[in-house]
């Protein structure tokens, strides 16, 4: 029992990309090959011409004698049309064009489906043929084809002495895929020559292909050999008892190609997936003597064939293994794997040049930017570090933190199996081996500190900068440099504490039990103070016990710690606390201690009326500041960029620390640290 088939449904359910819309004439084209191999012509005597048909503009004439373009596009293309001297549409590819996936063109990875497409982007399409019956005489069949009638029109005449062939006319082409294709001839032609390459560099080549667009004419041999550098001879890999060739190409290097791999079904083109990032080396244009080339690998398959889809734009075959099946059933990511190691073995000599520069590249950001990377670049392969030389800083310290990463998980997964001897070990050959296991974990513990003293080095770099004297003259804010230093409106409790660096101002500061930024002195934990006034700064630590803390006599004593921030050059301090930096700090100390001081989980401190304060205020010492410094009988640092003193009335060690003086301090106790990475202190 036949079962009837609805043409227009079936296109519905077929897939056509709008980034696809050549695909109909690549198709054509490839059945006018085969229309040429199946006829009884030499191959290099066959000829396909593709006619590119455009809309030109018209020009209206106006009543004022003037002018106007009716088609403000023009030249948009319309239509195709793709003549051969092949077999011609003789009884049994009619038969096929009438059937819907048809097997006629099996042996061939054909599917049935190539008409289909012509009516996805295209209104219709017009058959003209001449083609020789089985008598001998010479017929001509000349058909229309749409969604709406299916094949219709059709005429079957005596042809007498005309020449074997056919003509597709493809017209109406659709609006979204007109504006998503190239538009030029040479464009066409070489995107039509990549879609059906594989006919160029096998053995016996291809027929001659012209483009013709109005009075221009190119051929797509010309092209071929414009485009074409070299191609190996093809190799074939064997994946699971699956035999795939493979015909390794270099083309001519253009701004719009990149290295990729080339999937083929039926000897066309299907898709293509970069190899960018997947070949150490493999980036930009590569050197082939005196040329530039981009790589491009054809991939064909008996199971490509088989699996490819309806529309020809994908396979059906699983992206990963599939656990059930991984002896016998491929997946897409194992046969581009496979395939990407032979190109990388086929690129080998191209690439040692690209890898030295990207070593390079890495050497030099690693010694200046990011020594932090220094002890694990011993342990990962040269091949794996040729990157590309214009990568950016911030693709390369992803890539640097991705083999951290991964050196850290092997780490992890292999110390139970390394800590413990096997049974047929000996002891030399496990202590060498849990040698080498400890020198790996002390090269990322190396890595993690180089990390910590790079990050001292920029916060460094951070201040000193912000507090330059800008083009307009004026200076920073000092929110600014109070951001830098800890996180505003915030407490300990809810920022990382890799984003503080309260070392810059004393190295005793990254230890504290609390610490609030700008934030109001009745909502902090530490104190029952009702005080709406913001310190800078304000922390509280607790010696030698930082968490656990009891009501015990003996519990060392807390200090409290206060840091007043100004703007870099600010010249206005004057007496009283409004204005006078030193006293805001002391004034700030004192409502903390008129309060019940706690800690942060609210267990209270014994004596919190008699802890210890500390206030450092940091400004530049301008003649007002030094006038407040010298009024408290403040004493000069040996370096006159700062002052310090006791103040006996409040309990509280004072201290003014200019921003050149906190630079030059935090260099300072770093430098070793620095020398030791080869990071500039200047």
């Amino acid at each position: 029992m036949s079962i009837d088939t609805n043409l227009a449904g079936r296109l519905r359910n077929t897939s056509l990309p709008y980034s696809h819309g050549l695909l109909p004439l690549f198709e054509a084209v490839a059945n006018s090959i085969h229309a040429i191999e199946d006829a009884p012509i030499p191959l290099q005597q066959g000829r396909i011409s593709v006619e590119i048909v455009r809309d030109a503009q018209r020009e209206l004439a106006l009543d004022d004698g003037s002018a106007m373009v009716d088609n403000p596009t023009g030249n948009d293309i319309t239509g195709f049309v793709i003549s051969d001297n092949g077999i011609g549409f003789d009884d049994d590819n009619m038969r096929s064009f009438l059937t819907l996936d048809s097997d006629h063109k099996s042996n061939r990875g054909g599917r049935g489906v190539g008409r289909l497409l012509w009516l996805k982007a295209f209104r219709s399409a017009s058959v003209e043929s001449v083609y020789q019956a089985a008598d001998g005489t010479k017929m001509r069949r000349n058909f229309a084809f749409d969604s709406q009638r299916g094949v219709s029109d059709e005429k079957l005449i005596e042809a007498q002495s005309a020449d074997c062939g056919a003509r597709v006319s493809l017209t109406g082409f659709a609006a979204k895929y007109r504006a998503a294709c190239r538009k030029t001839a040479p464009t066409i032609a070489v995107q039509l020559l990549e879609h059906c390459l594989w006919y160029f560099v096998r053995e016996g080549g291809a027929p001659k292909v012209h483009i013709i667009d109005g009075d221009e004419q190119l051929d797509l041999d010309v092209v071929y050999h414009e485009q074409m550098i070299a191609t190996s001879a093809a190799e074939t890999i064997t994946l699971k008892g699956f035999d795939f060739e493979l015909v390794h190409v270099q083309l001519t290097a253009t701004s719009s190609r990149s290295h990729s791999l080339a999937f083929c079904a039926a000897s066309r083109l299907v898709k293509e997936e970069s190899l960018k990032g997947k070949i150490p080396g493999l980036f930009g244009t590569l050197r082939s003597g005196e040329s530039s080339f981009i790589y491009e690998c054809y991939v064909s398959s008996p199971l490509l064939d088989e699996r490819v889809r309806s529309e020809r734009t994908s396979f059906d075959i699983e992206e990963e293994p599939l656990e059930l099946l991984t002896r016998t059933e491929l997946s897409q990511a194992e046969i581009t794997q496979a395939v990407t190691d032979r190109a990388a073995e086929y690129l080998s000599e191209y690439l040692a040049e690209n890898r030295r520069k990207g070593r390079i590249r890495v050497e030099e950001y690693v010694s200046h930017k990011a020594p932090k990377y220094r002890p694990i670049l011993s342990r990962v392969p040269d091949e794996q570090l040729g990157v590309d030389p214009e990568i950016s800083d911030k693709d390369l310290d992803l890539l640097l933190h991705k083999h951290v990463a991964q050196a850290e998980s092997e780490l992890l997964s292999q110390g139970h199996e390394h800590m413990q001897p096997q049974d047929d070990e000996s002891v030399v050959d496990y202590r060498n081996r849990l040698s080498e296991y400890l020198k790996t974990a002390e090269d990322l513990k190396k890595s993690d500190l180089a990390a910590y003293v790079s990050h001292r080095r920029v916060v460094v770099d951070l201040l000193e900068a912000a507090i330059r004297q800008r083009n307009d003259g004026t200076y920073a804010r000092e929110d600014l440099i109070h951001t830098l230093i800890m996180p505003m409106r915030a407490d300990s409790n809810e920022v990382d504490p890799d984003s503080c660096n309260l070392w810059l101002i004393d190295e005793g500061l990254a230890f504290h039990n609390y610490l609030a930024s700008d934030k109001p002195i009745r909502s902090m934990p530490i104190t029952d103070c009702n005080d709406t006034k913001e310190p800078d700064l304000l922390a509280l630590n607790v010696y030698d016990n930082p968490v656990l803390v009891s009501e015990d006599t003996s519990l060392p004593l807390a200090s409290i710690v206060v840091v007043e921030l100004k703007r870099p050059m600010r010249n206005n301090a004057a007496q009283g606390e409004d204005k006078d930096p030193i006293e805001q700090a002391l004034g700030y100390l004192q409502r903390v201690r008129k309060g019940d001081v706690k800690t942060a989980s609210g267990r209270p401190i014994p004596q919190s009326k008699q802890i210890p304060g500390y206030c450092y205020v940091v400004c530049d010492i301008t003649p007002s500041v030094e006038e407040r410094c010298r009024m408290k009988d403040a004493i000069r640092t040996s370096d006159h960029l700062g002052y310090f003193f006791y103040h006996k009335t409040f309990g509280a060690y004072v201290e003014v620390i200019s921003f050149d003086q906190l630079v030059n301090s935090a260099k300072k106790r770093n430098r070793a640290f620095f020398d030791q990475l080869g990071l500039p202190t200047r």
